[in-house]
């Protein structure tokens, strides 16, 4: 049976991450409502979303017959919040907002909690888990930040920064098991949930797209 990989995102960041595994794959955006409900912890939030992306992206494929008898697609979904004080921070947007989300974390710590889901639609079963990521920020300087946010325009990202660029001048450490979930897709995690479908990208792979 063929093994066709999906990931499940709109987000160059992940396309450009899963890319590193050199496998063959294809992106779906899954275009599911991403509010947050009430009472819902960061946990919740990014397991829920992170499922449901997954599903929204299994259930396009079989409304466009995209899924042959013989094929089974591996999708891939994830989603990621930055947490302070237990408190959910969405992706600034604006300059103004990540200005003032960056004000907010400076001396402080912030943890990123991302949400892997990995779809069998053959099984129609699925694995997930939940990876954390800490940030230390240093004290910045208005000035900092200022200059930060002109620079890099970070608006689409959780945190505001961008860690694979300039965004490292504004730490004083981090710590973690994988960087790589801080830019939204961890792939140490990622290639375990992956092996348990029988792909290994160090394994010669007869994986195709259809």
């Amino acid at each position: 049976m063929q093994n066709n990989i999906i990931l499940g995102s709109s987000s160059p960041y992940r396309k450009a991450l899963l890319e590193r595994l050199q496998l063959t794959f294809e992106c779906l955006s899954p275009d599911i409502d991403e509010q947050v409900h009430p009472e819902e912890t960061p946990q919740q939030l990014v397991a829920r979303l992170s499922i449901e992306k997954a599903k929204a992206v299994a259930k396009q494929l079989t409304q466009q017959k995209a899924s042959k008898d013989d094929a089974c697609h591996i999708i891939i979904a994830s989603d990621q919040v930055a947490v302070l004080d237990d408190a959910i921070l969405g992706k600034p947007h604006t300059s103004h907002r990540a200005i003032q989300q960056l004000k907010e974390f400076s001396g402080r710590k912030v943890s990123f909690l991302t949400g892997l889901c990995v779809y069998n639609t053959a099984s129609n079963t699925y694995e997930y888990s939940l990876s954390q990521y800490d940030v230390y920020f240093r004290s910045l300087s208005d000035m900092e930040i200022k200059h930060y946010i002109e620079i890099e325009q970070p608006l689409d990202c959780a945190g505001s920064f961008k860690c694979e660029g300039l965004g490292v001048t504004l730490f004083e450490k981090m710590a973690g098991k994988d960087p790589n979930s801080l830019i939204g897709l961890p792939l140490i995690e990622l290639c375990r949930l992956l092996r348990n479908q029988g792909i290994n990208p160090l394994e010669k792979s007869d994986i195709q797209i259809a």
